[in-house]
């Protein structure tokens, strides 16, 4: 597997981004990932890694204000940013020799998962979609919460507004264990972190700007769905606390060309252990299917 360092600019910022190539074949198809909810694209590898070893090269990037990219304040998860992000990615790999960018599929995860289905839904010319546990409508997702975990939310995004003004902005944990104030805190959400940190070679910190709880209801991708018409897998969890399984299928069945895949994992469990393989091997099915090395 060959290692390229390979940034991009996204509104005069830099985005850091890692094409990783197979070992034999010129301009395969290329997988360009980034990852969902506050993540950072090393936590992606062991997926990238077994998309590579089966002759696909991919491409990570993290978004602005977040791993190795630029971007002041840090930390700052806000979907509209990342889909000007997505947007830019996409130009950059359409422009890399190595690849061929006729044959990209966009993969995205949980919060990501929703940005490859508006990305597919503006008419970028990629041949397929993979959207894993993806978050398609972030009312659905309030909705499900708590009112006064909702209530405390917002006031702490509204705390994080005011005080950007005067150069103190206020964060969140991004997880906490159920009852804490944080933006996840399903029963898998803290434990699952801690496995996508053994993951990372490097600091992770557990922090987001607050103001995110004021965009993300406001963020609905399956309003996109009925506009994808590339082959697009969508793959749900049953015992999925973060994300509805329910949501993610029924914005599949609005998409032209969609197969929808369950598992009995949580939000978590796909990034690691049994469920990862499993993952993996529906992933592979279908590339295989879509996308010809």
């Amino acid at each position: 597997m060959k290692n390229i360092d390979s940034s991009f600019e996204s509104k005069g910022l830099r985005c850091a981004g890692t094409l990783l190539l197979p070992g034999q074949g010129e301009c395969p198809p290329v997988i360009v990932m980034a990852h969902g909810f506050a993540g950072v694209r090393a936590m992606l590898m062991p997926h990238a890694r077994r998309f590579v070893e089966a002759g696909y090269a991919v491409y990570l990037f993290d978004y602005r204000s977040f791993g190795d990219s630029e971007g002041q304040p840090r930390h700052w998860v806000d979907p509209f940013r990342h889909l000007e992000d997505w947007d830019a990615a996409i130009r950059h790999v359409k422009s890399l020799p190595q690849v061929d960018g006729e044959r990209m599929v966009l993969w995205g995860t949980s919060l990501s998962g929703g940005h490859v289905v508006c990305m597919a839904a503006r008419g970028h010319r990629i041949a397929a979609v993979i959207a894993g546990h993806p978050l398609m409508s972030g009312l659905a997702a309030v909705a499900h919460m708590p009112f006064l975990k909702v209530l405390r939310l917002t006031l702490a995004g509204l705390r994080d507004l005011a005080g950007s003004l005067i150069g103190r902005p206020h964060y969140l944990p991004v997880v906490g264990r159920p009852g804490d104030l944080a933006v996840l805190t399903g029963p898998e959400a803290w434990g699952g972190m801690q496995q996508l940190q053994a993951i990372v070679d490097g600091p992770w910190e557990n922090k987001v700007l607050a103001r995110v709880a004021l965009k993300i209801p406001r963020y609905n991708p399956i309003r996109k769905a009925r506009g994808v018409r590339v082959p697009t897998l969508v793959i749900a969890g049953a015992n999925d606390s973060i994300v509805s399984a329910q949501v993610a299928r029924k914005a599949a069945g609005r998409m032209a060309d969609a197969r929808f895949t369950l598992h009995a994992s949580d939000h978590f469990q796909p990034y690691y252990g049994d469920f990862l393989e499993e993952n993996v091997r529906t992933q592979l099915a279908f590339l295989r299917k879509q996308v010809a090395l």
